[in-house]
């Protein structure tokens, strides 16, 4: 039936509501269509063809990005979808392994939907009753896995950044201004940054000669540093997973009185693992520890976490706003959640992590970790054997640092971008020991012994073509 003339057009539906699970069905139905046809047009790990031919086929695509009218949901969604996959470097895909980036489990990535349609914030109790009350359960559960302490807690960030940001933000409110940051030349860079942010005199890095913080340099640098002092180690490093010594850093830092973050936004899942978990000895001696489930916990961008051993810790991140914690209403029992973070809209992401641990259970993700770990001993594996590669050591986590043989840094940074180009993989690079390393990071544990065959076939053809 045709609407008379000057019937103003139907308004959008909601995703929420009684009718929401209804407007969205056939919506996602276009999604995963777009999502498939965009990854089949795309054919691999990466469009090829490099920035600028990229961008020129998005704005093909996309044509006026805000038109005078609008062209309904299913055409918008087609043509959205379809360009952000085809366009897309897909970390589930075997031979896109530049980076920490891993591919999201079906579960969770569906849990997120459920997140995107309610829209919960957690800046308060009225915006967020269900979605406060699972991320609780949630943080104090995740935080007993690294601490066995009487009231360990947790915050839910959006990567390490946050965390280790918010981890120097305490330290300088126990400590005041003056507080001296060191940190293993190793670190990641968001912890001079954050020092820088806050206000602290600036980091200082350490040499780590070995890639890894040494206890006896640490030691030196506390003997003549005056108090206080955070000091920062790493249990995952970002360019090649390397884990710090932690037990004997720990004892340095209680020696002369420091106070340790660890930032094990990597390597920290690796607790849940019964094979994996004594190499992480000495995490929960930590002040602070960064955590991320957007590594190795599969889970969709961003799943962050900041545990500390007692939720006293967090005391400093306390606020008050009248509209949305209110004296009297903290006071009648409503939970307070403005002190759970330095945002204040914000989504539940604990809903996809807790959907993920019920669906998998500890087991569960302890396979996928010790897969995971598997498979890059399996390439290192196949690149110490072939005479056409350099191994620079065996993997630690799931991070393999590798170089053709007699190439030099200029022609290994060229083949890189080759492969970009090209679309036939994606790898990251790293600096150690004063040379350039290709960087492949495993976080995919459908890859196979077969897909890395074919990445070492790949790589041996592009060094020699």
């Amino acid at each position: 039936m045709t609407a008379p003339p000057g019937t103003p057009p139907p308004l959008p539906l909601l995703a929420g509501g009684r009718g929401g699970a209804t407007a969205l069905r056939p919506l996602l139905d276009t999604v995963l269509d777009a999502l498939h046809s965009g990854a089949r047009e795309r054919g691999g790990p990466i469009p090829a063809g490099g920035p600028d031919a990229l961008a020129a086929r998005v704005a093909a695509a996309l044509g006026d990005v805000l038109p005078a009218h609008g062209t309904g949901d299913h055409e918008a969604l087609r043509t959205l979808v379809h360009t952000l996959a085809a366009g897309a470097a897909d970390p589930a895909d075997p031979l896109c392994a530049a980076h920490l980036h891993g591919p999201p489990l079906a579960v969770a990535a569906a849990a997120d939907l459920a997140a995107a349609a309610l829209n919960p914030s957690l800046d308060s109790w009225d915006q967020a009753p269900a979605a406060s009350a699972i991320e609780a359960l949630l943080t104090r559960t995740l935080a007993a896995e690294f601490y066995d302490t009487p009231a360990p807690d947790a915050l839910i960030t959006t990567g390490g950044t946050e965390a280790n940001q918010l981890a120097l933000l305490l330290a300088r409110e126990r400590h005041g201004p003056g507080l001296t940051v060191l940190h293993g030349a190793n670190a990641h860079h968001s912890v001079p940054r954050a020092a820088w942010l806050l206000g602290l005199p600036p980091a200082r890095a350490l040499a780590t000669p070995a890639g890894t913080h040494d206890p006896a340099t640490l030691a030196e640098a506390l003997a003549t540093t005056p108090a206080p002092v955070l000091v920062t180690a790493t249990a995952g490093t970002t360019d090649a997973g390397l884990i710090d010594p932690l037990e004997p850093l720990a004892d340095v830092c209680e020696q002369y009185g420091a106070e340790l973050h660890i930032d094990a936004a990597y390597g920290g899942l690796l607790a849940l693992s019964p094979r994996h978990r004594p190499r992480l000895s000495g995490l929960g001696r930590a002040h602070s520890l960064t955590v991320d489930l957007h590594k190795l916990g599969w889970q969709p961008v961003a799943a962050g976490l900041l545990a500390v051993p007692d939720t006293a810790l967090l005391a400093p991140l306390a606020h008050q706003a009248d509209y949305l914690n209110a004296p009297d209403d903290t006071e009648a029992g409503f939970p307070d959640l403005l002190g759970r973070s330095l945002r204040t809209t914000r989504r539940p992401d604990a809903l996809k992590i807790a959907t993920t641990l019920r669906s998998l259970g500890r087991d569960g993700l302890a396979r996928l970790i010790d897969r995971t770990c598997d498979l890059a001993h399996h390439l290192a594996r196949l690149l110490d054997a072939h005479p056409h590669f350099e191994l620079h050591a065996p993997p630690t986590i799931s991070t393999v640092l590798f170089r053709p043989a007699h190439t030099d840094d200029t022609h290994l940074a060229a083949l890189r971008r080759t492969l970009l180009l090209d679309g036939h993989a994606v790898l990251g690079r790293a600096t150690a020991d004063g040379r350039l390393w290709l960087k492949a990071t495993l976080l995919n544990p459908h890859t196979t012994a077969q897909d890395l065959a074919t990445l070492v076939t790949l790589l041996e053809g592009s060094t020699h073509r």
